[in-house]
């Protein structure tokens, strides 16, 4: 008898194997792409840039980069992902031909980023729709979060320059759709800088915010059914002004800085006036509260309207405390023109704004980690890309998945999902796609196949 060495089996490993297709479940982007009509719509945007005669579609060259950037892909030349599989993303264009096409976008600058980014509006209105109960604005309300993000560079390119964290790369502003407890996040804004650009630069932020809003839905794009989020980089006056100039009169839940005039409001606030703090299920946190101050500091300059709400808490062990912050406990400070509701409310959906952050660490694992091109105006194609990419991996669980599934992350669904291998056969002049039943999320991609299929076509 002969005894196995070490504990797993061993195997011979050959090439010319047929009918298999690698990363299969991401059949579930490319139905994705198809139900919401996003092919159609950037097929349509970039059709100024098809040159007569020629075989690849730009549409279809930049939806397959983005694929291959929602499967993992950190560069160009990831689309060879797509290209060794014909039988389910059809035919992929070479790197030089893809190189082109984005050479060519960024030559066209603005008028570039304009029709690639309305067809995304146009296609993320049609999503919400089909996701009915399940859009991030199911209730007539939307959130948006605001936050800046290092991007480090290796190689010096174009607008790379030293951070403020002493570091090397840019400084992107980047927007998200809340999606809630539910689900993820949706990018609706990325704006690139350079990296010394500043944390609190109004016009920056007002820039992204316009991005941001041009993405939603015509009814969301003003009025307080529209909450803007961002940390104490927004709070300055122009920004704030810009958010509820008269017509524009946007929802905003910014934080503050802690100035000294705020500091010495927080001395005079009596103790019967602090109320508790929630934590994040919403039930009173031990050693936090809040207290409004609108009426302490004079806010004369500032908007009309405007709240100002601070928090205090005894620090988590081993924090560092501020110089501002007051008798051991840790002040944090935030405005807005929310008029009503509970402080506590108030202060825990501002602090939900950390799932922001959530956002950015997917994005650096979609494509954002690096950018990898040289020119400041191909790294703006390429944040579009990344972009795609996120919406198609928000857009998917919103339109497919259920219950806990809804709530992976881009590294999960790869994982679980996309990664997973199957038969391709035809049968009845059809293809079909014929997944393991071994593999522990087999049940889970052909249901979300079923509810994809189940959706009316575009048009």
């Amino acid at each position: 008898m002969k005894k196995s060495i070490g504990s797993y089996p061993s195997v011979r490993v050959g090439g010319g194997g047929r009918s298999v297709v690698s990363q299969a479940g991401a059949v579930l982007l490319v139905e994705t792409v198809r139900k919401s009509g996003l092919d159609t719509a950037i097929s349509t945007a970039l059709a100024p840039w098809r040159k007569p005669r020629a075989v690849h579609d730009p549409g279809k060259v930049l939806l397959d980069v983005a694929l291959a950037t929602a499967l993992g892909g950190d560069c160009l030349a990831d689309v060879a992902l797509l290209r060794a599989e014909p039988e389910v993303f059809g035919p992929v264009a070479s790197d030089p031909t893809v190189s082109r096409l984005i050479d060519a976008l960024a030559a066209a600058g603005p008028r570039a980023l304009t029709a690639i980014r309305t067809a995304r509006a146009q296609v993320r209105t049609r999503v919400w729709e089909l996701a009915g109960a399940n859009a991030p604005a199911a209730d007539g309300s939307a959130i948006v979060d605001i936050d800046g993000v290092l991007v480090l560079a290796h190689s010096e390119k174009q607008d790379a320059t030293a951070t403020w964290k002493k570091t090397f790369g840019h400084h992107p502003l980047v927007a998200f759709v809340d999606h809630g407890q539910a689900g993820a996040g949706e990018p609706v804004a990325a704006l690139l800088r350079p990296g010394n650009a500043g944390s609190n630069t109004a016009n920056d932020h007002i820039d992204t915010t316009r991005l941001a809003l041009a993405q939603l839905p015509k009814h969301l794009r003003r009025g307080r059914q529209t909450l803007i989020r961002t940390d104490s980089a927004g709070g300055t006056h122009a920004f704030l002004d810009w958010l509820s100039k008269p017509g524009r009169w946007l929802s905003y839940s910014v934080g503050m800085t802690i100035t000294e005039a705020i500091h010495q409001a927080v001395y005079k606030i009596p103790k019967k006036a602090w109320t508790p703090a929630y934590d994040a299920g919403g039930t009173e946190r031990p050693g936090a509260w809040v207290a409004e101050i609108t009426d302490m500091p004079d806010l004369s300059s500032w908007p009309k309207g405007m709240r100002l709400i601070v928090r205090k808490e005894r620090p988590h062990p081993g924090a560092q405390l501020r110089f501002t912050d007051l008798d051991g406990l840790r002040l944090t400070c935030f405005a807005t023109n929310t008029k009503g509701g509970q402080l506590a409310d108030l202060e825990l959906r501002h602090r939900r704004r950390a799932r922001c952050e959530d956002r950015i660490r997917n994005a650096r694992d979609t494509g954002l980690r690096n950018l990898p091109l040289h020119d400041t105006a191909q790294n703006r194609i390429w944040l579009e890309i990344v972009s795609i990419a996120l919406d198609l991996l928000a857009w998917m669980p919103m339109l497919a998945l259920t219950g806990d599934t809804r709530r992976w992350e881009p590294k999960r669904l790869r994982l679980r999902l996309f990664s997973a291998a199957a038969q391709i056969i035809t049968s009845g002049r059809r293809r079909w796609l014929r997944f393991t039943a071994r593999w522990p999320w087999t049940d889970t991609i052909t249901q979300a196949i079923d509810r994809l299929q189940a959706l009316p076509n575009p048009g």
